[in-house]
């Protein structure tokens, strides 16, 4: 693992650690660098070759209001799966509730944007993509200890 990458780990789970999510305080400028770029800032995790970054958009469960969270994914066929780790909160994030809510949606991988329906993983799609993601972000192992009892969702964001 680069450097870079291991510095990230340690400043994310030392964060987590002590109950701070910095996911809320980033996501605004990091979409808008993403955007502007067109993903060729922002697309990857510092440090990490295989942690691909994308866009995705959700609408509000109750309030209706349209949102953009940039998510690490890991492809699978034609889809793409995201984790709904929130860095291994006690919680699922927003974007999950949203996702369940409002399935249908859009991603942008890179400069793209792409048609999906988003649907929970089963139990066997969740054993198989779980490994990938910790293959490629190891903090996903501390995400998912970090989280106790809360099994972290795989969600499956298929083209249509």
């Amino acid at each position: 693992m680069a450097v870079l990458g291991r510095m990230v780990s340690a400043a994310t789970q030392f964060a987590n650690r002590r109950g701070v999510y910095a996911g809320r305080r980033t996501t605004k400028a990091h979409v808008r660098v993403y955007r502007w770029t067109r993903g060729r800032l922002g697309g990857r995790l510092p440090g990490r070759r295989a942690g691909n970054i994308l866009l995705l958009e959700h609408v509000g469960a109750r309030s209706g209001v349209r949102r953009t969270s940039p998510l690490m994914y890991v492809p699978d066929g034609a889809a793409v799966a995201v984790a709904a780790s929130k860095a291994g909160q006690p919680s699922h994030p927003g974007w999950f509730h949203n996702l369940m809510a409002n399935p249908d949606t859009t991603i942008q991988l890179g400069a793209r944007v792409h048609p999906v329906r988003a649907r929970l993983a089963d139990p066997a799609e969740r054993d198989r993509l779980w490994p990938r993601f910790v293959a490629a972000v190891p903090d996903f192992a501390f995400f998912q200890e970090h989280a106790g009892s809360r099994t972290i969702p795989v969600v499956i964001l298929e083209p249509r």
